[in-house]
């Protein structure tokens, strides 16, 4: 017994626990603005069922996070071929019966079954990070090979393609994100650089004429022009803008007189428009400092892995989060169109939250097994 709790006192110090408090610090802050928005009943889709699965599946990752941070990355790495067809097969049944578009979404991104709704590409993209890092550190050393780059670039092109033909550029986006922040880790040649950079117009001028809706369409140009706006496709972010203002310094509270600028979807997507107004500018400074905190954290943290695969977990991890923070935040503010891109740890959404916490969890396990003594299942070899 005294064993035990030598090794657990080990795998807390060797653990990142200024990462992990931040985390569990958002949650906090996520519920307590998702019931102040169902005990004021400012919107008809968050009450406190909404309230209740934030606080489930904050409890779920946080479960998640102590466990995968006792169980070895190498190995979970390994097991590609496991959580890779899973994610993948959970994207494909978008496309069937069971897939489900949200009200007042453009995408059909969602798995229904009863009242259960799971996203699958949040799935699909811890998947992608660790089945992309495995492929990227096996072939690190010979990765300019053209044959190698190739096999790189579609291994990305499969999600990348998958969850843009749901309709979730956003989500598209972040998957590039990921793999660009992967392959500039990994060293890669300026030739490809150059070549991606020439290629840049080309690319956006196809997607404008042949990947974009209309809609997709107007609403970067909303951002472009704005004001200009017929289909009034900027009212939402306007009104975002508008309950951040609201907030002034210190906020009008959680429970207020005042009266609040409703958002839509402002306990999802602009849940950082509402915490800007009930906590004023001071709330969200603190949770852009969180969001900044983590992201840094995660970045840090590729510096403590010993090998390529633990390094490229790290830093994937990091552009996933990123990503999001900075689509999310500048959707709000709008500086980035409308795309529907949740806020890590702060959006309501289980399947986002128990995703962020699995991929926290897995970069905590490239810290915490990098020195072997501090590993939870560790045994001593004997004394010769």
């Amino acid at each position: 017994m005294k064993n035990y709790f030598s090794r657990l006192r080990g795998y807390f110090i060797a653990s990142d626990r200024g990462l992990i408090l931040a985390c569990m610090i958002c949650s906090v802050i996520s519920c307590i603005m998702l019931y102040s928005i169902a005990q004021n009943e400012l919107l008809e889709r968050c009450d406190f069922r909404t309230f209740r699965t934030q606080v489930i599946a904050s409890v779920m990752g946080m479960i998640m996070v102590s466990i995968l941070s006792v169980i070895d990355y190498n190995k979970i790495i390994r097991l590609w071929w496991i959580y890779a067809p899973v994610a993948l097969g959970l994207v494909g049944l978008t496309f069937t019966s069971l897939g489900y578009r949200r009200s007042g979404a453009d995408d059909q991104a969602w798995i229904a079954i009863g009242n259960f709704y799971l996203q699958p590409a949040e799935v699909l993209k811890l998947a992608f990070v660790l089945t992309f890092s495995y492929h990227l550190a096996k072939v690190e050393e010979n990765m300019n090979q053209l044959g190698n780059m190739f096999l790189l670039c579609l291994h990305a092109a499969v999600p990348i393609g998958l969850v843009a033909k749901q309709g979730d550029y956003g989500t598209a986006i972040v998957f590039v994100v990921i793999f660009l922040a992967e392959m500039f880790s990994a060293k890669i040649a300026w030739r490809y650089i150059l070549l991606a950079i020439i290629s840049l117009p080309a690319v956006g001028i196809l997607a404008w004429n042949f990947l974009l809706s209309d809609m997709h369409k107007n609403r970067i140009l909303v951002i472009l022009h704005p004001g200009t706006d017929p289909e009034n496709l900027e009212y939402q972010q306007d009104l975002g803008i508008s309950a951040l203002a609201n907030g002034q310094i210190f906020g009008i509270g959680l429970h207020s007189e005042k009266g609040y600028v409703t958002v839509p979807e402002m306990h999802n997507d602009f849940i950082y428009a509402y915490s800007g107004q009930a906590w004023g500018l001071v709330g969200a400074l603190l949770i852009l400092f969180l969001l900044t905190y983590i992201c840094l954290k995660v970045l840090t943290d590729s510096l403590y892995v010993k090998n390529y695969q633990g390094k490229f977990i790290c830093i994937g991890i990091f552009g996933m989060i990123f990503s999001h923070c900075f689509l999310n935040i500048g959707m709000v503010l709008k500086v980035m169109p409308v795309i529907g891109i949740p806020l890590p740890f702060m959006s309501a959404g289980g399947t986002a939250v128990v995703c962020m916490y699995t991929a926290i969890g897995i970069v905590n396990s490239t810290r915490c097994h990098n020195v072997r003594k501090h590993r939870m299942f560790y045994e001593a070899e004997p004394e010769r």
